[in-house]
């Protein structure tokens, strides 16, 4: 193996320990790339708790994707169990508990999108692991053990804890439980390195808490920045709607990240692309061009971007979203009525059907539920409905 770590550093906000922890032996992730003789275990783990993924969620796999190309073995757990629990980082109160199905099939949804980040074809390359496999079968001697190894104090010390522990909010015992489960699956997987957000670095010292409890060798933690969103001031957040998903149609993908805010541009390139910082053009215009077109491709390939390039430059036209007015639908609708209505079925039968499917999605965001209405037109100016891959209208009020 090289002994460049441009890869490894790029994007990077932390690794530790930094080599001079007395349990890692005083050795360095680097030194460690450099002398191990078997691919490393690099893991990363994701609570299907959302039908879909934004570019945010994209920038941890495509740093799973540089290990993969450097000979490792990237250990992606799909979190079906913990998803269950949902992960009290940073949450000033207790996440809805997911079903076993809605857990399902946006893990299902979840592994088609990164597809086109991770390698998913060289033998050896990529491990996809469900955590129940292991947590389901815990009885209740072990979670004590598991349990032992930590006190409230240290819990209560987490961020979010504390905050609602003050506020009097209430916290469940079972939340507790949560960064010592995300922990054991370092165990269950023998993770040599975790990756996670900068708001994981706790959930992780975890694991390799549990790693030496448990005689094996505590992994290291990679840190990543959190991506600011399309508005340039908060995290980038469906909910706050300053999101582009990575299902969303190449054209409407094209216009959000030509549109991104001028001091947001190096650390988007940075993140989610391979481009070098000192070959981008000066021109701010022509690098919200370069970063739109370059992700569009990463996604939907070289033709896709083309198609998206020349509908943003005819005012959105050529080859752009069809539109379709709501100006004649009267509120309440049905999300099968409107599939109807604007063309893309033939009738509410078949858009009800359509949906159950799990064909439909607005935003990029997948519904499932038959009976999605809509209570205004408003809800719905500029968002784009699809169904299946090829099938979209624009919405205008």
């Amino acid at each position: 193996m090289g002994h460049s770590f441009s890869w490894l550093h790029r994007g990077t906000v932390e690794i530790f320990p930094q080599g001079d922890d007395s349990d890692q032996e005083s050795e360095s992730l680097e030194k460690l790339l450099e002398t191990s003789e078997k691919p490393l275990r690099i893991k990363f783990g994701i609570d299907p708790t959302g039908a879909d993924i934004h570019l945010g969620h994209s920038i941890p796999m495509r740093k799973l994707r540089a290990f993969q190309e450097n000979g490792h073995t990237a250990v992606l757990i799909i979190g079906d169990f913990t998803a269950r629990i949902g992960d009290p980082s940073g949450k000033s109160e207790t996440r809805r508990q997911l079903t076993q199905e809605e857990v399902q099939q946006n893990a299902k949804n979840y592994l088609e999108q990164v597809r086109p980040i991770l390698d998913f074809d060289t033998p050896g390359r990529l491990e996809v692991r469900y955590n129940s496999e292991w947590l389901n079968k815990l009885n209740l001697g072990q979670i004590l053990e598991l349990l032992s190894t930590m006190t409230v104090q240290q819990m209560l010390a987490k961020e979010g804890f504390a905050e609602r522990y003050k506020k009097e909010n209430p916290i469940f015992i079972h939340e507790f439980l949560y960064p010592l489960m995300q922990g054991y699956d370092s165990v269950a997987v023998d993770s040599d390195v975790e990756l996670g957000a900068t708001d994981q670095k706790f959930n992780i010292a975890v694991g390799r808490d549990l790693q030496r409890h448990f005689r094996k060798k505590p992994q290291f933690g990679l840190l990543l920045p959190i991506l600011v969103g399309t508005d340039g001031v908060q995290k980038m957040s469906k909910s706050l709607n300053n999101y582009v998903a990575v299902a969303e149609h190449p054209s409407q993908k094209y216009q959000k990240l030509q549109a991104i805010p001028d001091e947001l541009l190096s650390d988007y390139f940075e993140l989610l692309t391979d481009l070098d910082e000192d070959n981008l053009p000066q021109n701010p215009r022509d690098r919200q061009q370069l970063l739109a077109k370059q992700v569009v491709t990463q996604y939907h390939g070289e033709q896709a971007a083309i198609e998206a390039e020349k509908a943003a430059a005819s005012g959105g036209k050529a080859g752009e979203v069809p539109e379709y007015s709501l100006a004649e639908v009267e509120f309440p609708a049905k999300l099968f009525y409107l599939l109807n209505a604007s063309g893309l079925c033939k009738s509410s039968g078949e858009g009800r059907r359509k949906i159950q499917e799990g064909g439909v999605r607005l935003d990029g965001e997948k519904i499932t539920d038959t009976d999605a209405t809509f209570n205004t037109s408003e809800e719905l100016q500029g968002k784009v409905l699809q169904l299946g891959k090829k099938k979209f209208v624009k919405l205008l009020q």
